[in-house]
């Protein structure tokens, strides 16, 4: 009776999420799956698949292209976040707690600024006769071409999301067990090898959800690409220029196979994880 009652309990608890979570995630999503599958014709709807037809029609692969375009742009962004916030988030660990909170709250205020504003300002110091084009032309060098560019996109992905790496990173790398270390070091290993094969594979599962946390945004972005990348259409420009001209069939469509490659990216990530976990994440 007491195990019955502890159930309804923690149901009901979870019930006002349970509400906000069919209305606001799971609705809009049987919405796009609906969209991507119905044609309006005349007066009725036909349930097709002209519009994936569309997408993957190799005659005219422009969409495939954005496709590539955009993953390949994002997994290059996300190295770059990795590459940069794995160092930031272990040295982040190791300070002190008071100079920690500090240093974690400047991290996280320029996400207190919207996020078309953060690019905006971005774009007032790349291009070509911004600030840091003025500051080479003084010593010789440019104007460069930064703006309109793949390289600009990078650029404003690592910026807007580095913070996503960093902070799972860190918070994965703060609560390791610091027995690990002392017996690593008590077995005789230097800090590379007990990095290598203590410290990095416990940190796995924040990599993981750092690494999800940055390419998922990354690969569905429209505004870092409209104003810093110019006329390099990624699939995000794509979904909201066919939602922005009525055609929500063909970007339903898009949404859906995004989504898709999304669930299976993280659907392998996931199990990576679960397998490190289960083997207890050191490396022998």
């Amino acid at each position: 009776m007491g195990r019955l009652k502890k159930k309804f309990r923690l149901s009901f608890v979870a019930l006002p999420y349970t509400v906000y979570a069919l209305i606001f995630i799971l609705a809009p999503m049987v919405l796009i799956v609906v969209y991507s599958l119905c044609y309006q014709q005349g007066g009725g709807w036909e349930l097709t698949l002209k519009y994936f037809e569309k997408f993957f029609d190799l005659s005219n692969p422009m969409y495939l292209r954005s496709l590539w375009d955009s993953v390949w742009i994002a997994a290059l962004s996300t190295i770059v976040c990795l590459i940069l916030g794995y160092p930031m988030a272990y040295i982040l660990s190791k300070m002190r707690p008071s100079v920690r909170g500090m240093v974690s709250f400047l991290f996280v205020l320029p996400m207190w600024m919207n996020f078309l504003l953060r690019t905006f300002a971005w774009m007032t110091l790349l291009e070509n006769t911004g600030v840091i084009n003025t500051l080479l032309g003084h010593i010789g060098v440019g104007p460069v071409q930064f703006m309109y560019t793949k390289g600009a996109i990078v650029f404003g992905n690592v910026y807007n999301f580095l913070p996503f790496m960093i902070l799972p990173i860190y918070n994965t790398i703060v609560k390791l067990d610091g027995m690990y270390l002392e017996a690593a070091g008590d077995l005789g290993a230097n800090f590379s090898a007990t990095f290598r094969r203590v410290i990095f594979p416990l940190s796995l599962p924040g990599v993981v959800s750092g690494v999800t946390m940055t390419f998922v945004p990354a690969v569905t972005t429209f505004i870092v690409s409209r104003l810093l990348g110019g006329k390099n259409a990624l699939i995000g420009d794509l979904i909201e220029r066919e939602f922005a001209t009525g055609n929500w069939g063909f970007g339903s469509a898009m949404s859906v196979i995004i989504m898709v490659m999304i669930l299976l990216m993280m659907g392998v990530m996931g199990r990576y994880e679960k397998e490190q976990s289960a083997s207890g994440g050191l490396l022998m």
